[in-house]
């Protein structure tokens, strides 16, 4: 049997816009099984973590699928299976970590200064999965088991009307 392994996608880019609320520190999406899909850091930082190196993103990423699993686990010995966690707050010292659901099944999180407007970041991050939704969905797949764009015709040809 063959196969091909797709390159994760680097949605880090779709992040800047959060990491330039006033507070927000680091911003880290993050796949359903731990993955590191795409990060950000603010500008100008100090202090211990001053930008989110590669390994240290991919550390973070699966500390939060943990966290995520861990509130789910939660939730359903709470209230009963199928509830979903919308989102967990972890209160620190030295700020706060947001994590938010995405459709896809991973998280968006969000470290924040302590002084940060949670409410705020919380928001925008619902705006955000959102968006960061619609560039990881999947492409439908063809009868014959290959990638539907694969045997699409090219933009710029003529197709036939429904």
């Amino acid at each position: 049997m063959t196969g091909r392994i797709a390159k994760l996608p680097d949605v880090g880019w779709i992040l800047r816009p959060l990491t330039e609320i006033p507070g927000v520190r680091h911003a880290i999406v993050v796949s359903e099984d731990g993955l590191r899909l795409g990060h950000a850091s603010a500008k100008d930082l100090t202090g211990p973590v001053a930008a989110l190196g590669l390994g240290e993103a991919e550390s973070l990423a699966a500390a939060c699928a943990a966290l995520a699993m861990t509130g789910r686990s939660t939730t359903e010995l709470l209230f009963g299976g199928g509830g979903r966690v919308r989102q967990l707050m972890l209160e620190a010292a030295d700020g706060f970590v947001l994590l938010t659901g995405t459709s896809f099944g991973g998280q968006l999180a969000v470290a924040t200064a302590p002084n940060a407007d949670v409410g705020l970041v919380a928001q925008q991050m619902q705006l955000l999965v959102v968006r960061i939704g619609a560039h990881l969905g999947s492409p439908p797949r063809s009868e014959d088991g290959e990638d539907g764009d694969e045997g699409a015709p090219p933009a710029d040809s003529a197709a036939p009307a429904p």
